[in-house]
């Protein structure tokens, strides 16, 4: 039996290869490719999804990660409509991003162009699979996938679909590669310098952890989501009610789900109006004790619970959340600065000024005016897909769609021209 590391070498080389033959291919090949692809997954979609069955049996419900690991019909079919979408959108490929001609006649143009190959290691989210696929092969590179044991069956019929379906088209299989589920392989991935251009680490903090410490080759954080909604002293109640329902509970196991409520201290007697909608998915609420006075008798007594200091800074990835009380919008920011992930952040205000200064000041990827963080996402943004939310400041912010999977090169065009000094 093939050795994982001496495995991963090879895989590691044919992708290498793949990207070279990936970069060739024209924008209506990639189409093509992934829509073909779309259709193969569509008409396998029972093996796929008693793939996923047996994943999931392996894993408690009340797991925080079952609800993403879980693939439905619906689901599937979501995930290949957005594989279609992604096929329909402009190449981010050979871009001018930039270009002058200098005094000496030389022609200097910046030109967007692929990253190579791009590892990228995550948890129990079979959908990544197709979903980095699809961006990658779209914007000319090609993928390296390192996906968990939970989901291993499931990936391992996705791959098997999008690499038969790849050499059906001519193009190399090694434009898609799964590593391994062991995390030999993801050392491996990590190490692999020369043979991968980039790792992006999808999942918790501490799998976001293990690769920035560990990684010999460029690395682009993505995932941990520790939201807040600041409910100012301006707040419209109605606004504020929907936007806090949504944002904790349209899916709570994904990173745009809200963490912790902030409410200026003139509005607490607003929270029952605010938070009560909440019990109506069995939220548990972390108060502290001006918010715990405020919701006792109206909010169920079960579900309400004195917060301590873990309650703040937490990414419950449940239906779980904070609320902490604040006397100024200051010191909402500067909680959000202490506490947060520098993902995603909202206000709910109808001052103007308090707006702007919310805009203005808070230091994250993505910040909302009176709106739900559930938005933070590469297709609610018009991506098509993403490939995650980064929440680092260089090269990518924010979801990250096609443009976020090119660098670019200098094109220098002249006419015979020298430097003599």
């Amino acid at each position: 039996m093939e050795a994982i590391a001496e495995k991963c070498k090879r895989i590691f080389a044919e992708a290498r290869e793949a990207s070279l033959a990936v970069a060739r291919l024209g924008d209506s090949a990639i189409a093509r490719l992934l829509c073909a692809v779309a259709d193969a997954v569509d008409a396998e979609a029972e093996s796929v999804l008693a793939a996923n069955r047996d994943d999931c049996s392996r894993m408690s419900p009340d797991n925080p990660k079952y609800d993403r690991l879980l693939l439905t019909p619906e689901r599937l079919a979501a995930i290949t409509g957005d594989m279609r979408r992604v096929s329909e959108l402009p190449s981010p490929l050979g871009k001018i991003i930039a270009e002058n001609v200098r005094p000496n006649g030389l022609r200097i143009s910046k030109v967007s162009v692929p990253i190579g190959v791009i590892g990228v290691i995550y948890e129990a989210r079979p959908n990544v699979t197709l979903d980095v696929f699809s961006l990658c092969l779209k914007s000319g590179n090609a993928c390296i996938l390192k996906g968990s044991h939970d989901a291993e069956a499931t990936n391992e019929a996705l791959a098997k679909i999008v690499r038969a379906t790849l050499e059906k088209s001519g193009v190399p299989a090694g434009a898609c590669s799964l590593l391994p589920s062991p995390r030999e392989a993801t050392m491996a991935l990590l190490h692999a310098v020369g043979d991968v251009d980039l790792a992006i680490p999808r999942g918790s903090r501490a799998l976001i952890d293990f690769v920035r410490e560990n990684a010999r080759i460029p690395v682009i954080e993505t995932g941990a989501g520790i939201c807040h909604v600041y409910f100012d002293a301006s707040g419209d109640v109605e606004k504020g009610r929907e936007i806090v329902f949504n944002a904790k509970t349209r899916r709570v196991s994904v990173c745009n789900a809200l963490d912790c409520l902030l409410v200026h201290a003139s509005r607490v007697a607003d929270l029952p109006a605010v938070c009560g909608k909440l019990a109506e998915k069995n939220v548990t609420i972390f108060a502290d004790p001006t918010a715990f006075a405020a919701l006792s008798g109206s909010y169920p007594e079960s579900l309400l619970k004195e917060a301590g200091p873990e309650s703040f800074g937490t990414e419950f990835l449940d239906y779980k959340m904070s609320i902490r009380t604040v006397p100024t919008l200051d010191e909402a920011l500067a909680h959000i600065a202490r506490n947060g992930s520098h993902h995603s952040e909202a206000i709910v205000a109808e001052d103007a000024e308090a707006l702007a200064k919310f805009l203005r000041e808070t230091d994250a990827a993505c910040v909302y005016a009176n709106a739900s963080t559930a938005f933070t996402d590469g297709g609610q943004f018009g991506f098509g897909a993403e490939i995650g939310i980064s929440t680092q400041k260089l090269h990518a912010r924010g979801p990250m769609g096609l443009e976020a999977l090119t660098t670019y090169k200098y094109l220098i065009e002249g006419t015979g021209q020298v430097r003599l000094a």
